[in-house]
């Protein structure tokens, strides 16, 4: 395992959006805010950050190909746009272990710094940013250099390893992903592993051999495994099994069976719950949070998707973790604020320090 780092300078990672046709932004715009001086966060309110008139979105494009989320729900309706409201916040901040900042949702363009700031006025002390093909990756790690408040994940999703194959691009954007895991702020690899569902038969073998190159350079590098699992959950495992399995391994978005959860707990693997778990139709996802270790179990929004029940479909943020926490703590009949204090022990833990206070 090699255990060097080194700093991505800004030029360094504006060369590589360049070769990739992608930009990045400024660290003024990723620390920028349209606020003056912060603004509170009143309960029962939408954020005011997130607050449409801030805004002008109208006619940006949205769904597949843009960096929007899709206007309309999966049966063509179109979604409710508004951005839920502010919940009580956390006893105890906790870590959005997964989030995307740079793609956008509703009708609102918020920057980086009123989203971090949103958040940990609701209890989300910290973030893991997560890439899912080499520009959102670039942008994990800039935007984790611009706040100490982020770190990166970075990675190829399975999804776009059969595309980039076909394009003949697999290996050059691995090599890119290879040489932003060797930056300090990069914590993770990730989100890969497999995706039955969106992807068939004939994109198996590109991503399973993204896969192992992810689970080789997170150990070469020392870094935690972030894993998209989605109807393939033996495959998985069976690659883990094959290749080695990292020091450290998340499946993110858990959506595993009360199986799934058994063997996590039998190697050590963290189980991360999004707003999944809140669902009503996910009893294998809530009776696997109720057999998982409780120092496996981390949380996350998988913003702008996956929003927590009474909200789905609805936009979604990393303030949003806060109701997700809340319905584990109630499911598990656990004392809400000692379940944050564990989550964000074990954040600790998968990742190490982000360098702020508590965290």
């Amino acid at each position: 395992m090699c255990t060097s780092h080194h700093t991505m300078t800004a030029e360094d990672l504006a060369e590589l959006a360049a070769r990739f046709a992608g930009t990045l932004p400024s660290q003024n715009e990723l620390t920028a805010s349209i606020f003056e001086t912060p603004l509170p966060v009143p309960e029962g309110q939408v954020p005011p950050a997130y607050e449409p008139e801030r805004y002008a979105l109208a006619g940006e494009e949205s769904g597949e190909g843009t960096r929007r989320r899709s206007e309309q729900g999966q049966d063509g309706r179109r979604r409710n746009l508004a951005f839920p409201p502010a919940p009580v916040p956390l006893p105890y901040a906790i870590v959005d272990n997964h989030t995307h900042m740079d793609l956008l949702d509703g009708e609102v363009a918020v920057t980086a710094r009123d989203a971090l700031d949103t958040g940990e006025a609701l209890g989300i002390g910290a973030i893991v940013q997560v890439g899912c093909d080499v520009p959102s990756s670039l942008y994990a790690v800039r935007v984790a250099h611009a706040d100490a408040r982020v770190l990166a994940a970075i990675a190829l999703h399975p999804n776009e390893a059969p595309k980039l194959e076909e394009a003949g691009q697999l290996d050059a954007a691995l090599n890119v992903i290879e040489k932003l895991a060797q930056d300090e702020r990069v914590r993770a690899i990730g989100e890969t592993g497999l995706d039955y569902f969106r992807t068939g038969e004939e994109g198996v073998e590109a991503q399973q051999r993204s896969f192992r190159e992810h689970i080789r350079i997170a150990k070469t590098y020392g870094k935690a495994l972030q894993i998209h699992d989605r109807d393939a959950h033996e495959d998985v495992v069976r690659i883990l099994k094959e290749e080695g399995a990292p020091e450290t391994v998340i499946f993110h978005c858990y959506s595993g069976d009360p199986d799934l959860a058994e063997i996590c707990n039998v190697e050590g693997w963290y189980m991360s719950f999004a707003g999944t778990v809140t669902f009503k139709n996910s009893q294998g996802i809530q009776e696997s949070l109720k057999l998982a270790r409780r120092d496996l179990i981390l949380a996350e929004t998988d913003a702008p998707f996956l929003t927590p029940h009474p909200f789905r479909g609805r936009p979604n943020a990393s303030y949003m973790t806060n109701y997700t926490v809340r319905f584990m703590a109630q499911y598990l009949d656990a004392d809400l604020e000692e379940l944050c204090r564990d989550i964000r022990a074990n954040s600790l833990d998968a990742y190490g320090s982000w360098g702020v206070e508590g965290f």
